[in-house]
């Protein structure tokens, strides 16, 4: 992204005075949430900063938790250490039980082509190459995956409905520990940004997408 974009984009969240996940009157969050969601064909999307976090959104979201097992076959080193860090054992081969896709500038345009090889129930999509900071997110068709995803982020969607009243609608769906793993507004738009443009500058020079 061109650096006068990337200060146009920053200068609004700014003045906006909205730069935490937690506001209610945000928009940058959701406006990449329905992003991801349109671009894979995914009905839901969970936001957070890292793509261990989505990793272990994308797990908990299942009910993969501490002594599980999952197929380990199709995971890269990398995540298989996370993935056992969390107490989670891959074993065997089998169908994975998510995918990952990771988008840098060069190939942010490829979103939906690498979405629509994934067959597994969730994808976790790595947004942190994109050059604005870690962030990640989670998507999926199944709602359930999606409600427990979100309540393992602290002061995730479900929190601010109930926060102030310190009611708790769903006490099913709340993990024995909740993590910061909010996505800052400020990222998002630069993500957000980014990936409309690698589409856009496609469209301009007649490129495949």
């Amino acid at each position: 992204m061109e650096l006068f974009d990337t200060a146009m984009v920053l200068t609004r969240v700014m003045t906006s005075g909205v730069v935490m996940s937690i506001e209610k009157s945000d928009r940058e969050l959701p406006g990449l949430e329905r992003l991801l969601t349109k671009r894979t064909k995914r009905s839901h999307a969970v936001l957070v900063n890292s793509r261990t976090a989505a990793i272990h959104a994308a797990l908990a979201g299942q009910g993969i938790v501490h002594g599980d097992r999952i197929p380990g076959e199709s995971l890269s080193p990398d995540t298989r250490a996370f993935v056992n860090w969390l107490g989670v054992r891959t074993t065997g081969t089998g169908a994975p039980a998510f995918d990952e896709i990771s988008l840098d500038a060069h190939i942010a345009d490829r979103l939906a082509e690498q979405a629509a090889l994934a067959t597994a129930p969730t994808v976790v999509v790595d947004l942190t190459e994109l050059g604005f900071g870690p962030a990640a997110a989670v998507l999926t068709d199944d709602p359930t995956v999606w409600a427990r995803a979100e309540r393992l982020k602290i002061f995730g969607a479900h929190d601010l409905r109930t926060m102030w009243t310190q009611e708790e609608s769903r006490p099913d769906l709340v993990p024995g520990v909740q993590f910061n793993y909010r996505l800052s507004p400020l990222v998002a738009a630069c993500a957000r940004m980014a990936l409309m443009q690698a589409t856009r500058k496609n469209v301009e020079t007649g490129a495949r997408l």
